[in-house]
């Protein structure tokens, strides 16, 4: 796919390929699974694991702990009466809070974004087991580029061409920026390559003044309040701040929209018993409460492997090459050391 395709010549060809593998990524075909071999989950909760009493399930900071426990609460009370035991919700107050967690024993469970997954997959012991599906059936999102609706700058931005990551970088040094979270997918990564690394651009030294603001609610609403004067923010998260929030989301423009992302995933420990990890996947893999679930932007969930996500891994590394070709600090002989070193790592992707 990307074998061996970047050397100090190569960002160019990297556009097109990361674009395609984004799209390829979220047409991963669903499998159907069936439980009528299997005696009810919740008989056998107290036989299975009986060492672990309790699940504690993260959930990652895209909004306030106060938004995400109301459309969360009941998800985890219907895990728990499937399973039978205990099913706690983990508010962490940023993504880092959840791989931290699940690589310390604390958490058994968590919904990741497709970055932070590939983080604890790394270093957390994650072990993805399923991806969402959206309440309409894609399995796919979309990174923003936002602005207020009164800003000067929109007179300069063709919003119907989606125009704004050009203005953005041929005018940073007099805008204000926000980012959200680090460890986001459509609030760091995304924009991070697609707007900045390919163009060339550091947002680090680039703009008046760079903030991270956390989750996507917050930049949401320091752009509707007209505290920055462009932030990172998703199609899902803006759909969300729709319904909490409608007064700020009509003060809210999109001027950027990213190729597709793959949608969230799931993942529990890999050291869990067996009996409890088939247990969850039951849960799961059955579960289409529309009442439930739409409150989450769901319809439901299917069968997922860690590979759906290389292309976020792809992603990573594309960006961290453009860097390297970019970095006027470097020698040659650095750089080109540097790129074989990703190379290697694309290489171990294949």
């Amino acid at each position: 796919m990307l074998k061996k395709l970047f050397t100090k010549s190569t960002a160019t060809a990297t556009v097109a390929l990361m674009t395609a593998g984004l799209l390829a990524s979220c047409t991963a075909p669903s499998q159907e699974t069936s439980s009528a071999d299997s005696a009810s989950p919740a008989a056998e909760g107290a036989a299975c694991a009986a060492e672990i009493p309790e699940i504690e399930f993260g959930i990652i900071s895209t909004e306030s702990q106060e938004n995400l426990k109301p459309l969360w609460e009941p998800f985890l009370d219907a895990m728990e009466a499937e399973i039978g035991r205990p099913v706690t919700g983990f508010y962490a107050t940023d993504y880092a809070g959840v791989i931290e967690a699940m690589g310390a024993g604390k958490l058994q469970i968590a919904w990741y974004g497709g970055k932070a997954y590939i983080e604890a997959a790394e270093r957390s012991n994650a072990e993805v087991f399923a991806q969402t599906v959206n309440a309409d059936g894609t399995q796919g999102y979309y990174s923003h580029l936002i602005t207020n609706v009164d800003n000067p700058i929109l007179q300069n931005i063709d919003v119907e061409k989606g125009d704004g990551d050009q203005y953005v970088i041929q005018n940073a040094a007099d805008l204000t920026f926000a980012f959200n979270d680090p460890e986001s997918t459509s609030g760091f990564l995304v924009p991070t390559y697609y707007v900045f690394a390919k163009n060339g651009v550091n947002p680090n030294e680039a703009f008046e003044e760079l903030l991270f603001s956390g989750s996507h609610e917050a930049t949401a609403q320091a752009v509707a309040n007209n505290q920055v004067d462009v932030a990172t923010n998703n199609s899902e998260s803006l759909l969300r701040l729709e319904e909490s929030d409608p007064a700020a989301r009509e003060k809210v423009q999109i001027i950027w929209t990213s190729p597709i992302i793959p949608s969230d995933p799931i993942a529990y420990r890999n050291d869990l018993p067996d009996c409890l990890k088939e247990e969850i996947r039951t849960f799961f893999y059955s579960y289409t409460d529309a009442a439930v679930l739409e409150p989450l932007g769901w319809s439901k969930f299917v069968e997922a492997e860690d590979s759906q996500w290389n292309t976020i891994r792809e992603l990573e590394i594309a960006k961290d090459i453009l860097e390297v070709q970019n970095d006027a600090n470097l020698s040659e002989a650095d750089k080109q050391t540097q790129l074989d070193e990703l190379n290697q790592k694309l290489e171990a992707l294949q």
